[in-house]
């Protein structure tokens, strides 16, 4: 496209500068014209914007020479503002009264002693469907006295197969920067289900598959206390164990089991004392309901209203037991085993990244490392909308899907490359600030375009 219009301007400047002209044609000799653009803007309006140089267009103290851009398509047309050039007489009479006699207001009107040698023109008028395809045209007249028109011409300046179905996108958004965080503080949550002979609170690593339940637990801290950037804080603990048998004996072996599972831990690292904090729960009455609310028992409803009984924890699994033996000898055997577990986190902090091309890095190779800020920090080191601000914006909101700078941040990211599926989702998660507001308001205007 960019080749067709360069063609079409040298065009111009041989028509323009040839010497088949008359002699008041010459006045107008010189014109030159570039960088003539088309577009269907975002607010309904078709843009026409072109570079005038008309260092030679200097007509004679009698003459004048007006230029009128305007669009084409078949039978229909449409004039944009004129560009008056005037020789010292025509300019006194034509324009000393404030606004040129030969097209009225909206001209721009130069005295040819004082004429710009460039001129940025720029116009714009509604935009209509006929002008899919158009082309930009200008008529050049040359007036005399009398306002005859000595000379006349029309030169193509622009030709588009598709002029106006390229629009201009170029919507109004507002990025928030995420605060700093003073301190990154994270976890890490995983759960063991360690098996113990009955009533035995003695580990024994060797047993059913305590070897795999232990090293998943080791995996976890080792995963940050082995690197560099984090800073272990605190490593918890909590056990449980399943509702059959007495209250009191659940207990002791939730307690004894969970104790048991430090000292292990402990032996294993040079951990300072009362690094790792504990607790238990006697029965996982919550991990039962869980399971029973979405399965298919047949006494699934009356299950549940036990559990949520305000029964003691023992008379709660002899009813269970008792009303519901077949339901209960399921549970048993298939629920029970996986409420004998322990939950643990390791509680640790990331050092604060300030060099900018660490933090690019990271982004790519550990972007779990990142705060919100640092990832903006990235993101303002790139070109606004282009591939690797996007990627920042995107891979901020996949580390922190919730949060709703992150996701406003993204969401404008998605509306720069017309991205209005993804704008969607991330909107959805963006509340409800005034930044929020616009991009909801540009993803309107995207839609409105037939984007996606």
């Amino acid at each position: 496209m960019k080749n067709r219009i360069n063609t079409c301007l040298s065009a111009l400047a041989s028509l323009l500068c040839c010497g088949a002209f008359t002699a008041s044609a010459q006045e107008a000799s010189g014109l030159k014209v570039e960088n003539a653009v088309l577009a269907h803007t975002a607010d309904d309006s078709l843009s026409v914007q072109m570079t005038l140089y008309l260092m030679s267009v200097r007509p004679s103290s009698n003459r004048a020479v007006v230029l009128t851009p305007y669009v084409v398509h078949g039978t229909d047309s449409v004039e944009l503002p004129s560009v008056g050039v005037y020789g010292r007489n025509r300019y006194l009479y034509y324009v000393r009264a404030g606004e040129s006699q030969l097209t009225g207001s909206g001209e721009q009107s130069f005295r040819a002693k004082e004429c710009p040698a460039t001129l940025s023109y720029t116009a714009s008028v509604g935009y209509a469907d006929w002008m899919d395809g158009s082309e930009l045209k200008v008529a050049s007249r040359v007036y005399g006295c009398c306002s005859d028109i000595e000379d006349e011409h029309t030169a193509l300046l622009a030709s588009y197969a598709e002029p106006v179905k390229e629009v201009i996108w170029a919507p109004d958004l507002a990025y928030i920067t995420p605060a700093a965080e003073p301190v990154k503080s994270r976890d890490l949550q995983g759960r063991a289900f360690i098996d113990f002979p009955v009533n035995v609170t003695e580990i024994r690593p060797d047993y059913r598959s305590n070897a795999t339940e232990l090293e998943k637990i080791m995996a976890t801290i080792n995963s940050v206390r082995e690197d560099e950037d984090i800073t272990v804080t605190s490593l918890s603990i909590k056990g449980f164990a399943s509702p059959e048998g007495s209250y009191a004996g659940n207990e002791r072996l939730a307690k004894g089991r969970t104790l048991s599972l430090k000292a292990y831990v402990e032996k294993a690292y040079s951990f300072p004392k009362d690094f790792i904090k504990t607790s238990w729960e006697a029965e996982d009455w919550a991990g039962l309901r869980e399971y029973v609310a979405g399965s298919s028992l047949k006494n699934r409803d009356a299950i549940l209203s036990i559990i949520d009984s305000d029964l003691k924890p023992d008379a709660r699994e002899w009813k269970l037991k008792s009303t519901y033996p077949a339901d209960y000898r399921t549970l048993l055997a298939e629920v029970y085993p996986g409420l004998r577990h322990s939950d643990y986190r390791v509680d640790y902090v990331i050092r604060r990244f300030s060099d900018v091309d660490e933090i690019r890095r990271l982004v790519s190779s550990d972007p779990h490392k990142l705060s919100l800020n640092e990832f903006y920090i990235a993101s303002q080191s790139y070109e606004a909308g282009s591939e690797d601000f996007i990627r920042v914006m995107e891979t901020a909101v996949k580390v922190y899907p919730d949060d709703p700078v992150a996701n406003l941040n993204a969401a404008n990211a998605a509306l720069l490359r017309k991205d209005a599926e993804s704008a969607t989702r991330y909107l959805q998660k963006a509340g409800d600030s005034p930044e929020a507001t616009k991009a909801r308001k540009a993803l309107e205007e995207l839609r409105a375009l037939g984007e996606n």
